[in-house]
Protein backbone atom coordinates (compact mmCIF):
# COMPACT_ATOMS: atom_id res chain seq x y z
CA UNK A 1 0.00 0.00 0.00
CA UNK A 2 1.31 3.48 -0.84
CA UNK A 3 2.07 5.89 1.99
CA UNK A 4 -1.14 6.41 3.98
CA UNK A 5 -0.74 10.18 3.83
CA UNK A 6 -0.57 10.02 0.04
CA UNK A 7 -3.85 8.07 0.06
CA UNK A 8 -5.45 10.69 2.31
CA UNK A 9 -4.31 13.42 -0.09
CA UNK A 10 -5.87 11.51 -2.97
CA UNK A 11 -9.17 11.20 -1.11
CA UNK A 12 -9.02 14.91 -0.28
CA UNK A 13 -8.40 15.85 -3.91
CA UNK A 14 -11.35 13.78 -5.11
CA UNK A 15 -13.85 14.90 -2.49
CA UNK A 16 -12.78 18.50 -1.91
CA UNK A 17 -12.75 17.74 1.81
CA UNK A 18 -9.77 17.63 4.14
CA UNK A 19 -9.38 13.92 4.90
CA UNK A 20 -7.46 13.15 8.09
CA UNK A 21 -6.62 10.10 10.21
CA UNK A 22 -8.50 8.97 13.30
CA UNK A 23 -8.08 6.02 15.64
CA UNK A 24 -11.84 5.86 16.12
CA UNK A 25 -14.56 4.86 13.67
CA UNK A 26 -14.38 6.43 10.20
CA UNK A 27 -16.88 9.21 9.60
CA UNK A 28 -17.45 7.87 6.11
CA UNK A 29 -17.59 4.43 4.53
CA UNK A 30 -16.19 3.90 1.03
CA UNK A 31 -19.81 3.97 -0.20
CA UNK A 32 -20.36 7.36 1.44
CA UNK A 33 -17.20 8.54 -0.25
CA UNK A 34 -18.26 7.60 -3.79
CA UNK A 35 -21.69 9.11 -3.04
CA UNK A 36 -20.06 12.43 -2.19
CA UNK A 37 -17.76 12.42 -5.23
CA UNK A 38 -20.66 11.63 -7.57
CA UNK A 39 -23.18 13.95 -5.93
CA UNK A 40 -20.82 16.91 -5.72
CA UNK A 41 -20.15 16.70 -9.44
CA UNK A 42 -23.84 16.22 -10.26
CA UNK A 43 -25.08 19.11 -8.13
CA UNK A 44 -22.30 21.38 -9.37
CA UNK A 45 -23.41 20.75 -12.95
CA UNK A 46 -26.98 21.49 -11.87
CA UNK A 47 -25.83 24.92 -10.74
CA UNK A 48 -25.85 24.40 -6.97
CA UNK A 49 -23.20 25.86 -4.65
CA UNK A 50 -23.54 23.45 -1.72
CA UNK A 51 -24.34 19.81 -0.94
CA UNK A 52 -25.94 18.59 2.28
CA UNK A 53 -24.67 15.18 3.35
CA UNK A 54 -25.67 13.21 6.49
CA UNK A 55 -23.12 13.35 9.35
CA UNK A 56 -21.04 15.96 7.51
CA UNK A 57 -23.49 18.81 7.06
CA UNK A 58 -22.97 21.38 4.31
CA UNK A 59 -20.22 20.73 1.77
CA UNK A 60 -19.09 23.52 -0.53
CA UNK A 61 -19.09 22.73 -4.24
CA UNK A 62 -16.48 25.41 -4.92
CA UNK A 63 -13.49 23.59 -6.34
CA UNK A 64 -10.75 25.23 -4.28
CA UNK A 65 -8.17 22.59 -5.12
CA UNK A 66 -8.18 23.46 -8.81
CA UNK A 67 -5.51 25.95 -7.68
CA UNK A 68 -3.59 23.14 -5.93
CA UNK A 69 -5.00 21.93 -2.65
CA UNK A 70 -1.56 21.16 -1.27
CA UNK A 71 0.28 24.24 -2.39
CA UNK A 72 -0.20 27.92 -1.57
CA UNK A 73 -2.79 29.30 -4.01
CA UNK A 74 -2.33 32.94 -4.89
CA UNK A 75 -5.91 33.82 -3.92
CA UNK A 76 -6.36 31.48 -0.96
CA UNK A 77 -3.94 30.58 1.79
CA UNK A 78 -4.20 28.15 4.67
CA UNK A 79 -6.13 30.81 6.56
CA UNK A 80 -9.80 30.84 7.55
CA UNK A 81 -10.98 31.62 4.01
CA UNK A 82 -9.70 28.31 2.68
CA UNK A 83 -10.58 26.28 5.75
CA UNK A 84 -14.18 27.51 5.58
CA UNK A 85 -14.49 25.92 2.14
CA UNK A 86 -13.16 22.52 3.20
CA UNK A 87 -14.99 20.12 5.48
CA UNK A 88 -12.75 17.91 7.61
CA UNK A 89 -13.45 14.18 7.32
CA UNK A 90 -11.70 11.64 9.55
CA UNK A 91 -11.17 8.03 8.53
CA UNK A 92 -9.56 5.04 10.20
CA UNK A 93 -7.43 3.03 7.72
CA UNK A 94 -8.41 -0.16 9.56
CA UNK A 95 -12.06 0.06 8.52
CA UNK A 96 -11.66 2.05 5.28
CA UNK A 97 -8.85 0.33 3.35
CA UNK A 98 -8.32 -3.38 2.64
CA UNK A 99 -4.60 -3.90 1.88
CA UNK A 100 -5.07 -7.64 1.24
CA UNK A 101 -6.62 -6.75 -2.10
CA UNK A 102 -4.25 -3.96 -3.16
CA UNK A 103 -2.87 -4.49 -6.65
CA UNK A 104 -0.12 -2.59 -8.38
CA UNK A 105 -0.81 -2.43 -12.13
CA UNK A 106 1.94 0.14 -12.70
CA UNK A 107 4.18 -2.09 -14.82
CA UNK A 108 1.51 -4.45 -16.20
CA UNK A 109 0.51 -4.51 -19.86
CA UNK A 110 -2.44 -6.71 -20.84
CA UNK A 111 -2.00 -6.44 -24.60
CA UNK A 112 -4.73 -8.46 -26.33
CA UNK A 113 -5.69 -10.41 -23.20
CA UNK A 114 -9.39 -9.99 -22.39
CA UNK A 115 -10.93 -9.93 -18.92
CA UNK A 116 -14.60 -10.08 -17.96
CA UNK A 117 -16.66 -8.84 -15.05
CA UNK A 118 -20.39 -9.53 -15.16
CA UNK A 119 -19.96 -10.94 -18.70
CA UNK A 120 -18.72 -7.55 -19.88
CA UNK A 121 -15.21 -6.56 -20.82
CA UNK A 122 -13.07 -5.35 -17.94
CA UNK A 123 -10.32 -2.97 -19.03
CA UNK A 124 -7.84 -3.31 -16.21
CA UNK A 125 -6.17 -0.11 -14.92
CA UNK A 126 -2.71 -0.89 -16.29
CA UNK A 127 -0.23 1.80 -15.30
CA UNK A 128 -2.06 2.57 -12.04
CA UNK A 129 -1.57 1.48 -8.44
CA UNK A 130 -4.82 0.29 -6.83
CA UNK A 131 -5.46 0.80 -3.12
CA UNK A 132 -8.31 -1.54 -2.16
CA UNK A 133 -11.27 -0.22 -0.17
CA UNK A 134 -13.02 -2.15 2.59
CA UNK A 135 -16.32 -3.17 0.99
CA UNK A 136 -16.58 -6.92 1.60
CA UNK A 137 -19.59 -7.88 3.74
CA UNK A 138 -20.80 -4.29 3.68
CA UNK A 139 -23.91 -4.88 1.58
CA UNK A 140 -27.10 -6.81 2.35
CA UNK A 141 -27.04 -8.68 -0.97
CA UNK A 142 -23.62 -10.22 -0.31
CA UNK A 143 -20.42 -10.00 -2.32
CA UNK A 144 -21.38 -11.45 -5.70
CA UNK A 145 -21.42 -7.94 -7.20
CA UNK A 146 -17.67 -7.81 -6.62
CA UNK A 147 -16.89 -11.20 -8.14
CA UNK A 148 -16.10 -12.46 -11.62
CA UNK A 149 -19.21 -14.54 -12.32
CA UNK A 150 -22.42 -13.76 -14.17
CA UNK A 151 -23.88 -11.97 -11.15
CA UNK A 152 -20.90 -9.61 -10.85
CA UNK A 153 -21.36 -5.96 -11.72
CA UNK A 154 -19.28 -4.47 -14.56
CA UNK A 155 -16.29 -2.26 -13.71
CA UNK A 156 -16.58 1.48 -14.14
CA UNK A 157 -14.14 4.32 -13.50
CA UNK A 158 -15.17 7.61 -11.92
CA UNK A 159 -13.24 10.41 -13.51
CA UNK A 160 -13.77 14.09 -12.88
CA UNK A 161 -16.01 16.65 -14.63
CA UNK A 162 -17.61 13.92 -16.73
CA UNK A 163 -21.08 15.22 -17.49
CA UNK A 164 -23.59 16.15 -20.19
CA UNK A 165 -21.31 18.91 -21.45
CA UNK A 166 -19.44 16.18 -23.31
CA UNK A 167 -22.35 16.15 -25.74
CA UNK A 168 -23.22 12.56 -24.88
CA UNK A 169 -26.64 11.44 -26.07
CA UNK A 170 -28.66 8.59 -24.64
CA UNK A 171 -29.34 5.72 -27.00
CA UNK A 172 -33.06 5.55 -27.78
CA UNK A 173 -33.91 2.93 -30.36
CA UNK A 174 -31.78 1.96 -33.32
CA UNK A 175 -29.22 4.52 -34.42
CA UNK A 176 -29.03 5.37 -38.06
CA UNK A 177 -25.73 4.74 -39.75
CA UNK A 178 -26.47 7.68 -42.01
CA UNK A 179 -24.14 10.36 -40.67
CA UNK A 180 -26.23 13.46 -41.58
CA UNK A 181 -29.29 12.01 -39.80
CA UNK A 182 -27.18 11.10 -36.81
CA UNK A 183 -25.87 14.65 -36.61
CA UNK A 184 -29.42 16.00 -36.77
CA UNK A 185 -30.42 13.77 -33.87
CA UNK A 186 -27.34 14.86 -31.94
CA UNK A 187 -28.08 18.54 -32.49
CA UNK A 188 -31.73 18.14 -31.50
CA UNK A 189 -30.77 16.26 -28.35
CA UNK A 190 -28.83 19.23 -27.00
CA UNK A 191 -32.15 21.01 -26.48
CA UNK A 192 -34.11 17.96 -25.33
CA UNK A 193 -33.86 17.05 -21.65
CA UNK A 194 -35.25 13.59 -22.38
CA UNK A 195 -32.35 12.62 -24.60
CA UNK A 196 -29.54 14.49 -22.95
CA UNK A 197 -28.52 12.49 -19.92
CA UNK A 198 -29.08 14.07 -16.51
CA UNK A 199 -27.17 12.18 -13.86
CA UNK A 200 -23.84 10.65 -12.89
CA UNK A 201 -21.35 9.68 -15.58
CA UNK A 202 -18.60 7.07 -15.52
CA UNK A 203 -16.69 5.00 -18.04
CA UNK A 204 -15.49 1.39 -18.48
CA UNK A 205 -12.33 2.73 -20.12
CA UNK A 206 -9.53 3.76 -17.75
CA UNK A 207 -7.90 5.78 -20.53
CA UNK A 208 -10.97 7.96 -20.86
CA UNK A 209 -11.24 8.33 -17.08
CA UNK A 210 -7.63 9.51 -17.07
CA UNK A 211 -8.55 12.35 -19.43
CA UNK A 212 -11.00 13.66 -16.82
CA UNK A 213 -9.22 12.64 -13.63
CA UNK A 214 -8.27 14.80 -10.67
CA UNK A 215 -4.61 15.72 -10.14
CA UNK A 216 -2.82 16.90 -7.03
CA UNK A 217 0.69 17.67 -5.84
CA UNK A 218 1.63 15.58 -2.80
CA UNK A 219 3.21 16.96 0.33
CA UNK A 220 4.62 13.48 0.96
CA UNK A 221 7.12 13.45 -1.90
CA UNK A 222 6.47 16.66 -3.86
CA UNK A 223 5.33 14.67 -6.92
CA UNK A 224 2.16 15.19 -8.92
CA UNK A 225 -0.40 12.39 -9.00
CA UNK A 226 -3.57 11.46 -10.83
CA UNK A 227 -6.44 9.84 -8.95
CA UNK A 228 -9.50 7.89 -10.11
CA UNK A 229 -12.11 5.77 -8.31
CA UNK A 230 -12.58 2.18 -9.49
CA UNK A 231 -16.19 1.10 -9.03
CA UNK A 232 -18.69 -1.56 -9.95
CA UNK A 233 -21.88 -0.32 -11.56
CA UNK A 234 -25.30 -1.95 -11.28
CA UNK A 235 -26.16 -3.11 -14.83
CA UNK A 236 -29.86 -2.61 -14.09
CA UNK A 237 -29.32 1.03 -13.18
CA UNK A 238 -26.81 1.97 -15.85
CA UNK A 239 -27.77 3.52 -19.18
CA UNK A 240 -25.39 3.08 -22.08
CA UNK A 241 -24.83 6.14 -24.22
CA UNK A 242 -24.18 6.64 -27.93
CA UNK A 243 -20.52 6.57 -27.00
CA UNK A 244 -19.73 3.06 -25.84
CA UNK A 245 -17.07 4.32 -23.47
CA UNK A 246 -19.53 6.35 -21.39
CA UNK A 247 -22.21 5.14 -18.97
CA UNK A 248 -24.88 7.13 -17.18
CA UNK A 249 -26.82 6.64 -13.96
CA UNK A 250 -29.89 8.69 -14.81
CA UNK A 251 -31.45 10.96 -12.17
CA UNK A 252 -34.98 12.08 -13.12
CA UNK A 253 -36.12 15.67 -12.73
CA UNK A 254 -37.94 16.42 -9.51
CA UNK A 255 -35.99 14.04 -7.28
CA UNK A 256 -35.10 15.44 -3.86
CA UNK A 257 -31.71 15.03 -2.16
CA UNK A 258 -32.67 11.80 -0.38
CA UNK A 259 -34.03 10.20 -3.56
CA UNK A 260 -31.00 11.31 -5.58
CA UNK A 261 -28.59 9.90 -3.00
CA UNK A 262 -30.54 6.63 -2.97
CA UNK A 263 -30.16 6.27 -6.75
CA UNK A 264 -26.40 6.76 -6.57
CA UNK A 265 -26.06 4.34 -3.66
CA UNK A 266 -28.07 1.64 -5.45
CA UNK A 267 -26.12 2.10 -8.67
CA UNK A 268 -22.41 2.60 -7.93
CA UNK A 269 -20.19 0.76 -5.45
CA UNK A 270 -16.50 1.65 -5.03
CA UNK A 271 -13.74 -0.85 -4.41
CA UNK A 272 -10.47 0.79 -5.43
CA UNK A 273 -8.61 4.09 -5.20
CA UNK A 274 -6.32 4.37 -8.22
CA UNK A 275 -3.12 6.41 -8.14
CA UNK A 276 -0.69 7.21 -10.92
CA UNK A 277 2.24 9.59 -11.05
CA UNK A 278 1.46 12.39 -13.48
Amino acid sequence: MPDINLCLEALSALSGCSVELTSGTSQLTPQDFVNIVALKEFYKQEGFKELEYPSLGTLSLQDVDDQDLYGNPPALTEGPELQSLRTTVRINPQDFFHPKYDYDFTNIKDGSTKFLRGNEQYIRPCGWNRVALQVIQRYADGNSWLGTGKDAWPVSYQGYSMDGSLGIILTRGACSSDEPQFLDVAAASLNNSETRGRGVYSTPDIKMAEQYCKQFTSRVDGKKYKVVLQNRINPQKRTKCQREDVWLVYIPEGHNDVQTRAIVQESIRPYGLLLKQA
